[in-house]
C-alpha cells in the first residue's frame, strides 16, 4: 500500500531523495521517528512543513546530532527534518563584521570559511566526540557558548538576524540583514535556547569579530575554594582584559585556574607576563589551551548538568559540589567558566537514579543561593523518568503562551522544553 504521507513529503521538498522513512538511526532521546527530510533550501523546508501541519506530524530539527540527547525526549515524534543540507555562507559584510550563514553550516566549517578574512563566530564548539559536527542552528537552538562568552558575549549577543519556518509552514524573518520583520516578537531571543520548540531556524545572522593575532594561557593550580575566590578577585579586578577565565575541578582534588589572553603579539606577551605575576609563582604559561579546556566534564551516557551563579557564587559552588560528591559517594567533577558564573558538572550513568536525585537537589539548593538555577541537560532514560530535568523557573506560563502563539497544536519538538513544552 502506498504511502500517502511520504509521497506528499517528496513532492514537497521537490527531490525524491530529500525524504525517506526513517532509519534505524534516526531517534531522538530514544523515540524513534516514521521519516526523515532533508530540505535543500528555505522554500523547501517551508513546503515540507505545510504538508507535516496538514498530517499533524510531531517534528524534531537536527543538525550534526551532537545534542539530541540533551533535554526531554519528545512526547511523539514523525519527522525528523535534517538541517544539513542547509550549508553555506549567504552573504559575508567583511567591511561590517557581520555574515548571513545557513542553519546545518557546520561552525567549524564557518570558521575555515571565515578565517582568510582574519574574522571569526567566536562561539567555541565543545571538543568532545561528534562535537565538530554542530551546526549553527544547533548552537542557537541549545544557546551554546564556550569559554570566550566573557569577552564575546553569548549566542544571543551575537545573534542579530533569524530566518526561521514557523510550524505552519509560513517563513518568517527578524532582525538584521533581512527585508521582511515579524512585529511583536525578537524571533533572535525567542529561539535561542528554545530547543527546537517554536519552529525550523534556516538562516542566521551574525555579528563578526576580528580574529586575533595572537594568544596565550596562563594556568594555576588552586588549593580550595578560599583560594578561587581570592585569584578571581584579583583577575577580575585588574587591566588585563582576559577573554575567558576558566575553572577546573576534578572530583579527586587539584582544582586548576586557566587565563585566556588574546590580542596582538607585543600586547599579549605583555599582558601574559603581568596574568602570571598576578597568579603568583605557582603559575605557567603556554601557547596551547589545557586539555580540559572547552570539554564539558562527562562522557557520552553520563548525567551531564549545567550550573550557573552569580561571579561571587563560584567558589562556594565548586565547594557545594565536591561536598555533594562526597555526602553521595559519586565523583562529581565541574568545569567551566568562573569569569562569567556558567560552569558544567558531570555524573556517571551508572549512578542510581535516587542518587542523581539527590545530588541535583543538592546543587538546585546551592546554585539558588548563589543566585543562579542548576539544569540537567543530559541524563539516562532511567535519570530522566526519576528527576526532573529544568527544576524551578520563572516566568513559565509565558513561555506556555509563547509556545502556544507560535505552535498551537504543539507539534514542534513537543514535551522537549521546560514545563513540557
Amino acid at each position: 500500500m502506498a504511502d500517502v504521507v511520504l509521497a506528499a513529503l517528496r513532492a514537497a521538498a521537490g527531490e525524491r531523495d530529500a525524504v525517506r522513512p526513517a532509519g534505524a538511526g534516526d531517534t531522538v532521546a530514544g523515540v524513534p521517528a516514521r521519516y526523515r527530510a532533508a530540505p535543500g533550501s528555505t522554500e523547501a523546508a517551508a513546503a515540507v512543513l505545510r504538508v507535516a501541519a496538514a498530517h499533524d506530524l510531531a517534528i524534531v530539527a537536527a543538525g550534526g546530532w551532537t545534542k539530541q540527547d540533551w533535554a526531554n525526549p519528545p512526547r511523539r515524534l514523525d519527522l525528523v527534518v535534517d538541517t544539513r543540507r542547509l550549508t553555506g555562507v549567504v552573504e559575508h559584510a567583511a567591511g561590517d563584521l557581520i555574515v548571513v550563514v545557513r542553519a546545518g553550516t557546520r561552525l567549524v566549517d564557518l570558521r575555515a570559511e571565515l578565517a582568510p578574512a582574519g574574522q571569526q563566530l567566536a562561539l567555541d564548539a565543545p571538543p568532545l566526540a561528534g562535537g565538530a559536527g554542530a551546526t549553527v542552528g544547533g548552537a542557537v537552538a541549545v544557546n551554546t557558548s564556550g569559554p570566550r562568552r566573557m569577552r564575546y558575549g553569548t549566542v544571543r549577543d551575537l545573534l542579530i538576524g533569524i530566518t526561521v519556518v514557523r510550524p505552519d509552514g509560513v517563513v518568517a524573518h527578524a532582525g538584521g540583514k533581512v527585508v521582511k520583520n515579524v512585529a511583536g516578537y525578537d524571533l533572535g531571543k525567542l529561539f535561542t535556547g528554545s530547543y527546537g520548540t517554536l519552529g525550523l531556524i534556516t538562516e542566521c545572522a551574525f555579528r563578526l569579530h576580528p580574529l586575533p593575532a595572537a594568544s596565550g594561557y596562563v594556568r594555576r593550580p588552586v588549593d580550595g575554594a578560599g583560594e578561587v575566590a581570592r585569584l578571581l578577585a584579583a583577575v577580575l579586578g585588574a587591566q588585563l582584559v582576559p577573554s575567558a577565565l576558566e575553572v577546573h575541578a576534578p572530583p579527586d582534588g587539584g582544582v586548576e585556574l586557566a587565563v585566556l589572553i588574546e590580542g596582538t603579539p607585543s600586547g599579549v606577551r605583555e599582558r601574559v607576563a603581568a596574568t602570571r605575576r598576578l597568579l603568583g609563582a605557582a603559575a605557567t604559561t603556554s601557547d596551547t589551551p589545557p586539555p580540559w579546556w572547552s570539554a564539558h566534564p562527562w562522557r557520552m551516557g553520563d548525567v551531564g548538568l549545567k550550573l550557573t551563579a552569580a561571579l561571587s557564587g563560584v567558589p562556594g559552588l565548586l565547594a557545594a559540589a565536591r561536598e555533594a560528591g562526597r555526602r553521595h559517594g559519586v565523583p562529581v567533577p565541574v568545569s567551566g567558566s568562573a569569569g562569567t558564573g556558567v560552569l558544567y558538572a558531570g555524573l556517571p550513568g551508572a549512578a542510581t537514579p535516587d542518587v542523581v536525585a539527590g545530588i541535583v537537589a543538592d546543587l538546585r539548593a546551592a546554585t539558588a543561593a548563589a543566585g543562579g538555577h542548576a539544569v540537567v541537560l543530559t541524563a539516562p532514560a532511567p535519570v530522566r523518568d526519576r528527576v526532573d530535568l529544568w527544576g524551578p523557573v520563572g516566568g513559565l506560563e509565558l513561555m506556555h503562551r509563547v509556545k502556544a502563539q507560535f505552535d498551537p497544536d504543539a507539534r514542534f519538538a513537543p514535551g522537549r522544553f521546560v514545563g513540557g513544552i
